[in-house]
């Protein structure tokens, strides 16, 4: 019973090798011959127009928005020249800026030191016993931030004795410029004496020259910038003269002087005799 074999050529023979070579020699041929082959739109019933350009050669402007270009995944378009660089650079300026904001805008500490009493006028009550004092003291405020802060309440009170003897208080004081310090005064009313209160009797003894009374302020002061509020507040001792107006700015409390001691005394031995 017979069977079909088929029968393959030898690829080993040297007709065979001809054969693919004449092949491969001729698609080389016909892929460069193509490439070189202008476009060229032929008219004919199985003839398709190219939809990008219409066969004019470039595309209408109607058609911009409407197309999408492909482009070869190594076109040196996909890779911008210095982009590192500038992103670099872009991040850089960035931080700089930002940094800048926060400098200028970081609050700052506002310093309130004490100036001194500058004035401070007397007036006796002889019905009620009573000592009055007008004290003007004077704060300094400085302004450490590149902005205006406001000051928008003062608030002061004054003691003798452990006895508070006068209050003040004062709203939308002023406003400080940036990197500057100014000047606030304010006036505290306080009275002191009474039937029980040897104050008055020490304030009108003739026979004392300056009549020095110790006083303790306690002021707070309320600052205003930015949204943000801060409150500081000052404990200073003064003397005061409360037996005469003064305008002669009173320094922080001195040791007294033997002599003043000794005259302190004989005073008070004066005061209980009169009690």
């Amino acid at each position: 019973m017979g069977s079909w074999q088929s029968v393959r050529p030898d690829s080993s023979s040297p007709m065979w090798q001809e054969e693919n070579e004449d092949d491969f020699l001729d698609s080389r041929d016909l892929e460069e011959d193509i490439a070189k082959f202008p476009y060229v739109e032929f008219t004919g019933p199985d003839s398709v127009t190219c939809p990008t350009c219409q066969g004019i050669g470039y595309v209408p402007t109607e058609q911009v928005n409407e197309l999408v270009a492909l482009i070869p995944y190594h076109d040196q378009r996909l890779k911008p020249r210095r982009t590192k660089c500038y992103v670099l650079v872009s991040v850089l300026l960035c931080l700089l800026a930002s940094g800048l904001v926060v400098f200028f805008l970081f609050p700052h500490s506002v310093l309130v030191e004490d100036n001194g009493i500058k004035v401070v006028r007397v007036w006796f009550d002889r019905k009620n016993s009573l000592v009055i004092l007008a004290i003007t003291a004077t704060f300094r405020i400085k302004n450490s931030n590149f902005y205006s802060v406001a000051v928008t309440r003062l608030t002061s009170q004054v003691q003798y004795m452990n006895s508070v003897v006068g209050t003040h208080q004062m709203n939308n004081v002023t406003r400080i410029q940036p990197l500057s310090d100014k000047l606030v005064n304010f006036t505290v009313k306080s009275k002191m004496g009474g039937p029980s209160f040897y104050a008055y009797y020490f304030c009108t003894l003739s026979g004392i020259r300056v009549h020095n009374i110790v006083i303790f302020m306690r002021t707070s002061v309320k600052i205003s910038y930015i949204a943000h509020v801060t409150q500081s507040s000052l404990e200073t001792h003064h003397y005061v003269d409360c037996g005469a107006n003064s305008t002669t700015a009173q320094g922080p409390p001195q040791p007294p002087t033997p002599g003043e001691v000794a005259q302190r005394k004989s005073s008070g031995r004066k005061l209980r005799v009169l009690h």
